[in-house]
């Protein structure tokens, strides 16, 4: 187990993975979500019988306990899932959507991603949405050679109407094992009517860190997610670029749905030099500053962010803090906008996970940008035509920024 416990996760936003036969979230489907390292919180010792101090308020829940067992037509009932599901009717009643129980599967899917590797179509996926969302597809998978787009939803697998079914349970049916066909019935917005597309489920090797020199000698950094080795493949790579004596830096974070807290701070002190670089605020009104760590690679290199409706928690961190800093600009298109940090706790007995929301972060300039997201400085769409003809206007613009600031 990952001592990264703390998530900053899109979508439940866990991204969801949609792996073989098993996550921010985080669930990929192909999820997920948050210096010093965060450890996984120990789960408390098991109760073994309702308190005393409680028994008068748990006498409904086993009232109707009792009155399934003996009244439901179809009998033996399953208690296992009677318990999980009553597990997820509490944390429901809260009505926050980052907050919720993850079964075994589920949580070994949830973790999987950031780990490196898993089988499954390539793309992040909201599940607290009405429908499974998607939140962006994952650079060369076959989700994104497929034309899946961010707010594509899934109301049909294999020709089977899934509108009205939890969206977690969608997800079980996506899934699967590699080299085996999907067909999704999707929802878009701006079209009259769902469409069918029928993707090839493969083992997804989830390299977090994509980099290249582009012209006007200018460095290219793309992270994909923030996961466990993304610091040290975002070192390497810096150092490599940095070689080169690039004249500018492009951050691509387009299509990143987040990952570790802790990664989010090493990724951004990399880039500013000093200072807080985000606070986290708790219920009681504590509140942790997180200051960059010393020795960044590139904190002097004139640089522009990219960032898109795929770019959510932890990428929307590390995007705040450099905007803020005025370290550079962000180009592209309006973030996620999660704006809150998830623990995320292993039950006894492999019982599976909670995951908690115990804080709201914000940026260093004291910005909540939940359900809002980060307005870059310069907004630039792309079109269904720019896809088409393999046009890239967000980084051309990019670059045209950059080369005006080195200038």
């Amino acid at each position: 187990m990952s001592n990264k416990a703390i998530y900053i996760v899109v979508g439940v936003f866990v991204a969801i993975t949609l792996l073989a036969g098993s996550f921010m979230g985080g669930l990929v489907v192909g999820w997920m979500t948050g210096g010093a390292v965060e450890q996984q919180t120990p789960s408390t010792a098991t109760q073994t019988s309702t308190p005393e101090d409680l028994q008068t308020l748990f006498e409904p829940f086993w009232q109707v306990w009792d009155l399934v067992h003996q009244e439901y037509v179809d009998q033996p009932v399953n208690d296992l899932l009677l318990m999980r599901g009553a597990i997820q009717g509490m944390l429901a009643s809260l009505g926050d959507k980052h907050t919720s129980y993850m079964d075994p599967d589920e949580f070994k899917t949830a973790n999987e991603p950031l780990n490196g590797e898993y089988e499954g179509i390539g793309a992040w996926v909201d599940t607290t949405a009405e429908y499974l969302t998607i939140i962006s597809t994952m650079p060369g998978t076959p989700a994104e050679k497929a034309g899946l787009k961010p707010k594509d939803k899934i109301i049909g697998i294999n020709g089977e109407d899934v509108t009205g079914t939890p969206p977690d349970i969608v997800l079980k049916s996506v899934k699967g094992p590699a080299n085996t066909p999907v067909t999704l019935t999707i929802l878009r917005d701006g079209l009259e009517k769902p469409f069918d597309v029928t993707i090839i489920r493969q083992k997804i090797i989830v390299k977090s860190v994509e980099y290249k020199m582009l012209e006007h000698n200018i460095a290219y950094v793309q992270l994909v997610t923030f996961g466990d080795k993304t610091t040290e493949e975002l070192k390497a790579a810096l150092k490599e670029l940095l070689a080169k004596k690039p004249a500018g830096l492009i951050l691509d974070l387009r299509g990143n749905g987040g990952g570790y807290l802790v990664t989010a701070v090493e990724v951004m002190s990399q880039f500013i030099k000093d200072g807080v670089v985000m606070y986290e605020v708790y219920g009681d009104g504590k509140r942790v500053d997180y200051k960059s760590i010393p020795g960044g690679l590139a904190t002097d290199i004139p640089m522009v962010v990219l960032v898109n409706e795929g770019s959510a928690s932890a990428s929307e961190i590390t995007a705040g803090a450099i905007q803020d800093y005025g370290r550079g600009p962000l180009v592209g298109t309006t973030t996620y906008g999660k704006g809150s940090v998830q623990n995320w706790i292993e039950l006894d007995n492999g019982a599976g996970a909670v995951r908690i929301t115990v804080a709201r972060w914000l940026t260093p300039k004291e910005r909540q940008i939940n359900g809002i997201g980060l307005t870059p400085d310069y907004v630039v769409e792309i079109t269904d035509e720019d896809i088409k003809l393999e046009r890239d206007p967000q980084l051309d613009k990019a670059i045209q920024v950059l080369l005006g600031q080195v200038k």
